[in-house]
């Protein structure tokens, strides 16, 4: 039976499975439950508690473990399996339990039976293991959690398969006919055939590599790719040799950035097998171009690919919305201050005065730009019969200059030119560059404090690690004993 044993379920009482179900509960927020939170979850007395979690921990179905700032138990890969067959005992789905048949690198396959002795396949799903943990990156259960316990991953995909497998068998599909499913398990019947993989010699080779493609073609053609469709997904019944798909939680929509990669992939794998294993080479193979909607299972599922066609829409309204808004905050110059102060942008703006004029003129040229300049050019043509009016000229010019800041901003640190010239056409330009930081220097220094404050205090704070929860009681009050010593030693209290 590999590495589940299922004897102790039958010793097990109702207070037992009340104990694993507030661990279960209490794991959804801690990482640790203290006994303390199982035994207020479950309503019963401490000290039974204690003497259950013993006994759990005694047959691997809990672990204790020490945490960072609090001791607690953790429901292990047994424990979680003992729940969802006594749920589905309790339910009579199953009333008898077999020998494993088969192991994957994310699932465990045992043959089970119900009350009237028919068999069935229970698959287990097994997240977290070696061979399989780079899942984050593959498949989209985290969604946007940063972490996901392995337990609830499982679950996860386990309800996933289901839905799949009930939504295609109901398309009349050649999946196997799920009947029921709780946590990480689900129930199908057991197909009567063997892989792919362990057959060497079919009747008609050409039929069978026809139908495979033609099933290929089908999924897409109903909106979802498998993803994974090679010899080791693949049963053929004994007998007339009829192709069963199974393994389908990798299942993605033909709207998926990946959909054509994945297309070809299974095409090519059928391929590469056939000539491998019977020498078979056809130059007919379906493409993605050749696919017709028929149904939308991606859309009624919401299948990985699908969702995130919405998701780009949205974004894409939004980036719409943005950019609108910035072209009208672009012609509206009087809040440029305003908007650069609050994006953090920098400017390059060309300003053009002419004293002739009272008037300002319009603003020639406004680019974002990496670098921050500002190019006044002043126009100081006055005419020799007005030499008289120098004062009025000056007055005219510092009232230009308070609208010009008004309509730049003070943030942009110029200076205007002197208000008197000796030259009477002097045109020259003030260049001012400055590098504008997004984070301040106090901010970074304080940042870098932190990082290593906290390493330093998790140096300190590295003990040899302590076993069973007599051990964290006694480590608790030498910790205690030590703040106490501490506080005590203080020049204050002399």
């Amino acid at each position: 039976m590999g590495k589940l044993n299922v004897v102790f379920l039958r010793y097990l009482t109702k207070e037992d499975f009340r104990v694993l179900t507030a661990i279960e509960m209490g794991m959804k927020n801690h990482e640790l439950v203290p006994s303390m939170l199982v035994a207020s979850i479950a309503s019963l007395h401490h000290g039974g508690v204690h003497k259950i979690l013993k006994l759990l921990c005694k047959q691997n179905l809990v672990s204790y473990e020490r945490g960072k700032h609090y001791d607690g138990y953790r429901l292990t890969n047994s424990g979680y399996d003992y729940l969802a067959l006594h749920t589905l005992v309790c339910r009579g789905v199953i009333h008898s339990f077999g020998n494993q048949i088969g192991v994957g690198k994310e699932s465990n396959i045992y043959i089970v039976a119900n009350a009237n002795e028919e068999e069935l396949c229970l698959k287990l799903h097994r997240l977290g293991r070696v061979c399989f943990r780079n899942l984050k990156e593959k498949r989209d259960y985290h969604g946007n959690r940063y972490k996901a316990g392995w337990l609830y991953l499982s679950r996860i995909s386990a309800t996933k398969e289901f839905e799949y497998m009930k939504a295609l068998k109901k398309r009349n599909f050649p999946v196997p006919n799920p009947v029921d499913y709780n946590r990480h398990c689900v129930i199908m019947n057991l197909i009567n055939g063997r892989q792919l993989n362990h057959i060497y010699e079919v009747p008609d080779v050409e039929e069978l590599f026809d139908s495979l493609m033609n099933i290929i073609v089908k999924f897409g053609n109903h909106g979802v790719i498998h993803g994974d469709f090679n010899e080791f997904n693949i049963m053929l019944t004994n007998g007339d040799f009829k192709p069963i798909i199974i393994d389908f939680p990798q299942m993605i929509s033909v709207h998926h950035p990946n959909a054509r990669q994945m297309f070809e992939r299974d095409v090519k794998c059928i391929q590469n097998f056939f000539k491998r294993r019977f020498d078979y080479e056809s130059e007919l193979c379906p493409k993605f171009e050749d696919l017709e909607k028929e149904d939308e299972i991606d859309k009624e599922l919401l299948i990985s690919g699908f969702c995130n066609i919405s998701e780009n829409e949205d974004d894409n309204s939004d980036e719409e919305n943005f950019k609108i808004q910035q072209n009208v905050s672009n012609e509206d110059f009087s809040g440029l201050n305003k908007h650069t102060e609050e994006n953090n942008i920098q400017c390059s703006t060309n300003v053009y005065i002419n004293n002739d004029n009272q008037n300002i003129e319009e603003l020639c040229s406004l680019k974002i730009s990496d670098n921050f300049d500002v190019n006044i050019t002043v126009d100081t043509n006055i005419n020799n019969d007005n030499n008289s009016n120098n004062k009025d000229n000056d007055n005219n010019d510092n009232d230009e200059s308070n609208e010009i800041k008004e309509i730049i901003g003070d943030s942009f640190e110029t200076y205007l030119c002197e208000q008197n010239h000796e030259n009477d056409s002097d045109i020259f330009s003030l260049r001012s560059i400055s590098t504008c930081s997004t984070i301040a220097p106090q901010v970074i220094h304080s940042r870098v404090k932190n990082v290593l404050k906290k390493r330093n205090d998790k140096i300190a704070r590295r003990r040899c690690l302590a076993k069973g929860e007599a051990s964290a009681v006694t480590r608790k009050r030498n910790e205690n004993k030590n703040i106490i010593k501490e506080y005590t030693s203080c020049s204050i209290w002399e």
